[in-house]
């Protein structure tokens, strides 16, 4: 039974289709913690509701990001996990901590990777005319948004978006993604080498 932690900001919709899809089919895991930079993260009094253990670690008071991140993984230790899993964790992560967690961090990006790392990737997309937006699941790596591959899904631009309708139409498709990534990590289906991600049953990483 593998052990899932969850990192989150704010109100976590992407922790709750993880949970949620855990829970619906019977994964070989569980989701041992909740934990924020925010004790007001709405995400987290959703996880305590459903019995999941939930903790505090908040980046005021610590004098560098390095400080911080040490204790963090302190924290994020103590409930020994397999899996890590960033879900709109809005903190920069230093090169120490990524390195802590090599090979078990993942995170998702509202965009496909590697285009527009960073913010704002709904209003790029737009402004620069594509056709296409979607969503990308990857293995954390010290360079911000980027890393192997996981999941992808598309969604098309359409005539009049703008960014809320966008990225409302992108993460409809990160609460089908992101789970199922996770799902593939703690099945063991998941093979990463030379900075590739290939599926051992050779299923599709793109979903469109």
């Amino acid at each position: 039974m593998k052990r899932i932690v969850i990192l989150l900001s704010g109100r976590g919709s992407n922790m709750q289709a993880i949970v949620e899809a855990c829970a619906a089919e019977g994964w070989p895991a569980e989701v041992a913690a909740v934990v924020s930079n925010k004790a007001d993260a709405a995400g987290l009094a959703w996880a305590a509701q459903r019995g999941i253990a939930t903790a505090v670690v908040d980046h005021r008071g610590h004098p560098d990001r390095e400080t911080y991140d040490a204790e963090l993984a302190r924290v994020i230790d103590g409930f020994a996990p397999d899996l890590l899993v960033l879900a709109g964790f809005m903190r920069i992560l230093s090169a120490g901590f990524v390195r802590h967690y090599e090979g078990r961090m993942l995170n998702v990006h509202p965009s496909l990777l590697p285009a527009f790392p960073g913010l704002h990737t709904h209003r790029r997309a737009i402004e620069q005319g594509c056709k296409l937006a979607g969503a990308t699941v990857h293995f954390v790596t010290a360079e911000l948004d980027h890393g192997p591959i996981v999941a992808q899904a598309a969604v098309p631009v359409l005539p009049g978006d703008d960014e809320a309708s966008l990225s409302a139409r992108v993460l409809e498709r990160e609460h089908v993604i992101y789970p199922l990534a996770v799902r593939w990590f703690v099945e063991d289906r998941l093979a990463l080498a030379d900075g590739r991600v290939s599926h051992r049953d050779g299923l599709p990483q793109h979903l469109f």
